[in-house]
């Protein structure tokens, strides 16, 4: 399962005429189906866990790590290596790694800086410290190339799961501010608009080639996982929204691609909810389930804590959960149409938001 093969093709990028240099990963296919696939976001790594002993009991076959594993916030990268030390000494974490496989990619803080994208001067550095964390072998093409992008493949035919990572973080560009500070109006607390630049850019353009191919390799299901919310588009914080142009471009390469099973995971919120995309946009309905956080809820207050905290979501179904939170994808192959089930669980295991989906629904349009 995580055996990556690395191939080098040459392409050309259009009107540049420039040719990059690509590694692309083989898919490692088993006879084994995913069934209960775990994924969380925002631990931090100095405070108790508890929820680990929560999703050990689901009994994952693979638990995805969305994004802000750590707080690191620093340019020092012994003070970020302790702290990545420190999630791995958590007990409970440490006995998931026992039970299943666990692989991730990263968001801000694990990254090394709050909402930092491109400019952040130690990235190299810190991504072999991540990869160093989710103990990524030597000869994996994540150690050679930029960004910590990767996908897998596991199944048979007919039952086969592909988990496509994004980074989010190494090639994007900057964020703009539209405020300085507090909150700009109910419903909308975040301080960032929607960067029109049109070479801004969210995955940079060798993970974009990177990501049309993933989308055409065989698969059943496939999990995006991105550390940011790529449907909610209201919020003001960090989003897929804040780069419209590149928001477009994910869901009609979805669309051109004909890629069919598409589910996408998030993190970053300090809340849970889980979102749809019209059918109209990438051919089919989009879930977006996000989770987040594994230890440090947001409690649904405002800066003053004084009162409830509204927020604009038009594409969410359902509530918003604000406590403590993992998510799971349970798969029902035995059914003639497999079904899925999104969900979002409490600290204790507890469904608190469940979306059940049919196979068949996450088809592109004949």
């Amino acid at each position: 399962m995580h055996n990556l093969i690395a191939g080098f093709r040459l392409l050309c990028l259009g009107f540049t005429l420039a040719t990059v240099t690509m590694v692309v990963q083989a898919q490692n296919t088993t006879d084994q189906p995913l069934s209960r696939i775990g994924f969380g976001a925002c631990a931090k790594q100095d405070q108790p866990q508890p929820i680990w002993s929560a999703i050990i009991e689901t009994q994952p076959e693979l638990f995805v790590l969305l994004g802000d594993n750590i707080y690191g916030d620093t340019d020092d990268m012994a003070v970020l290596k302790a702290k990545w030390d420190l999630l791995s000494a958590q007990p409970g974490f440490q006995q998931l790694r026992k039970t299943c496989p666990v692989t991730g990619t990263w968001d801000d803080h694990d990254y090394g800086a709050n909402d930092a994208g491109v400019e952040y001067a130690h990235k190299k550095e810190s991504q072999q410290l991540f990869l160093n964390f989710l103990e990524v072998p030597a000869n994996d093409p994540r150690r050679t190339r930029e960004g910590v992008y990767s996908a897998q493949v596991t199944g048979p035919p007919g039952q086969r799961v592909q988990v496509i990572l994004l980074d989010t973080r190494y090639f994007r560009s900057p964020l703009v501010k539209a405020y300085e500070k507090g909150e700009p109006g109910e419903g909308r607390r975040g301080i960032y608009s929607a960067n029109n630049d049109p070479h801004a850019t969210m995955l940079g353009e060798p993970q974009w080639i990177w990501l049309q191919e993933q989308l055409r390799v065989p698969a059943e299901v496939r999990i995006i996982a991105t550390s940011i919310q790529a449907v909610s588009e209201e919020n003001g914080w960090e989003l897929w929204a804040n780069f419209p142009q590149e928001r477009d471009r994910l869901f009609r390469l979805i669309a051109q691609t004909r890629a069919g099973g598409v589910v996408l995971i998030s993190g970053d919120r300090h809340l849970a909810e889980i979102s749809k995309l019209d059918a109209a946009v990438a051919g089919y309905p989009i879930y977006d389930v996000t989770s987040s956080s594994l230890n440090a809820p947001s409690g649904n207050k405002t800066k003053a804590g004084t009162r409830f905290a509204n927020e604009i979501n038009r594409h969410r179904i359902g509530l918003t959960y604000f406590d403590t939170n993992y998510g799971m994808i349970r798969i029902d192959w035995t059914a003639t149409d497999p079904i899925l089930r999104l969900q979002v669980c409490d600290e204790l295991g507890g469904v608190v938001l469940q979306q059940r989906v049919r196979l068949s629904e996450l088809q592109p349009s004949r």
